[in-house]
């Protein structure tokens, strides 16, 4: 039954599991993109905030050493973006991610001219229904739950407000999902497939700090909590991650930034900047230091469902199987009400 529902996704992303690994800044690097394309698993790069040169040999050990379909994942408020963007381009790259904010209508446009197929977040359905309309190829509807930057909407709402209204269009959905039982009933929705984030980094093959993962091992689902926006001078984007002190020093960083706004010290421009280099800054202190306590910990709320750590190849089984028992289940039900 798994193979009725989900063949779709499979036909689109062109590989054996319709299941992303969310592209994660200084997670979803080389290795662990290799380790979940052999486990039959869409694979994302993250190539954040890198600096172009490196970004462009990561990108082409990627196409010469990947033989399956992956993606990139290109952050448009990241400082590089531009950079980024143009190398990707003239790359022989399947598939772009847009994410952090939305890609402009041309972005969308010239992505497709150069051969790729471009897929997109949607917070919204106006959203969404706009950037099919630019010609986007698909969507990842990502609820609030999920970890990293979010938008303000849970996924609950997402699937009624888009999924249930989209036709016949490849939408994925992510945020707050760890289990296949959950896929089971997305992919009966309507959905092409999922995507993963904080289930992904609780794999052997992610590069982060041991202590960076026993963070999530003891972390309950409430402790993942979103970043508010203190002022509209600043626009920020949400980011979810564990509550901590790196949490509360970007609190007062904003306040920090406002203030220097309203002297005309500096710009929104570079405020924006300032807020984006904290955040990579201080991931990269958790993921690669093990700075629990003043690095970024983002993770979704479905941290208070993973505890424990396996490889990718055991992670990805865990998930068909219960997804193909909970389908059975709900095949037979459906058949005992007849």
């Amino acid at each position: 039954m798994l193979d009725n529902v989900w063949r779709k996704g499979r036909d689109f992303l062109g590989v054996k599991s319709p299941i992303m690994a969310g592209g994660m800044t200084w997670i979803s690097d080389f290795k662990l993109v290799k380790a979940v394309s052999d486990a039959g698993g869409f694979p994302v790069f993250a190539g954040g905030n890198m600096p172009p040169e490196m970004f462009e040999a990561e990108v082409d050990r990627l196409v010469a050493e990947i033989n399956k379909p992956f993606a990139v994942n290109l952050i448009t408020i990241a400082p590089f973006y531009r950079d980024h963007f143009e190398i990707i381009k003239s790359k022989k790259v399947p598939f772009v991610i847009f994410a952090g904010n939305f890609p402009k209508k041309r972005e969308v446009q010239e992505m497709s001219a150069a051969g790729k197929k471009t897929i997109s977040f949607a917070s919204t359905e106006s959203i969404a229904k706009k950037q099919i309309a630019w010609g986007i190829d698909a969507l990842i509807l990502e609820g609030s739950e999920a970890g990293g930057h979010i938008g303000n909407v849970s996924l609950m709402v997402l699937l009624q407000q888009v999924l249930f209204n989209v036709k016949d269009f490849p939408i994925f959905v992510a945020g707050g999902i760890a289990t296949g039982k959950m896929m089971a009933h997305l992919l009966l929705m309507g959905a092409y497939g999922i995507q993963m984030g904080t289930r992904i980094v609780m794999s052997q093959e992610c590069n982060a700090h041991p202590d960076f993962k026993q963070a999530f091992i003891k972390a309950r689902a409430r402790q993942a909590i979103a970043t508010p926006q203190y002022d509209s001078k600043l626009p920020v984007v949400g980011v979810r991650a564990l509550k901590n002190s790196g949490m509360d020093n970007f609190g007062k960083l904003q306040l920090q930034l406002l203030k220097k706004l309203e002297a005309g010290e500096i710009n929104r421009e570079k405020a924006q900047y300032e807020v984006e280099n904290y955040w990579a800054g201080s991931l990269r202190k958790a993921v690669q230091d093990g700075e629990v306590e003043a690095g970024s910990l983002m993770a979704g709320q479905s941290v208070g469902l993973i505890k424990d750590i396996k490889p990718i190849k055991e992670i990805l089984a865990e998930i068909i199987s219960d997804a193909e028992y909970e389908l059975d289940r709900i095949k037979s039900s459906i058949c005992y009400m007849d």
